[in-house]
């Protein structure tokens, strides 16, 4: 069973920087897609990066070019590099996993990412 346990969230300014953590557990990291997701009050939850199994990244175009997710394999850790963060980032953060072959990232459906964690607030003021 995959388990998955966030950290690093916060408050910060605007244009400021966080780094949120993904500890994981019961995957191996080539047969799941990792995403993050977030969730803001009222708001429907969304993807914002994922990783594949061979490493490759995608992102939602909001976040381009200012969050980069990466791991580390022997930790058993994903990461969420958030820079320039902007007041319209505040939500709850959360990684997910999606089991596919090769660990490909065939979609970015909340439904189909099945292993979840519990989550950590992202709060940034203007």
């Amino acid at each position: 069973q995959v388990q998955l346990v966030e950290s690093g969230g916060g408050s910060v300014q605007a244009g400021g920087s966080l780094r949120l953590s993904c500890a994981a557990s019961g995957y191996t990291s080539s047969k799941y897609c990792m995403g993050w997701f977030r969730q803001a009050p009222g708001k429907e939850r969304e993807g914002v990066a994922h990783i594949g199994g061979d490493g490759l990244t995608s992102y939602v175009d909001s976040v381009k070019g200012r969050f980069t997710a990466s791991q580390d394999n022997a930790k058993n850790t994903l990461y969420l590099q958030m820079n320039s963060l902007k007041p319209e980032d505040t939500a709850m953060y959360f990684c997910a996993a999606l089991r596919s072959d090769g660990g490909y990232c065939y979609t970015n459906d909340v439904e189909e990412f099945k292993f979840w964690g519990q989550g950590t607030q992202v709060t940034v003021s203007s």
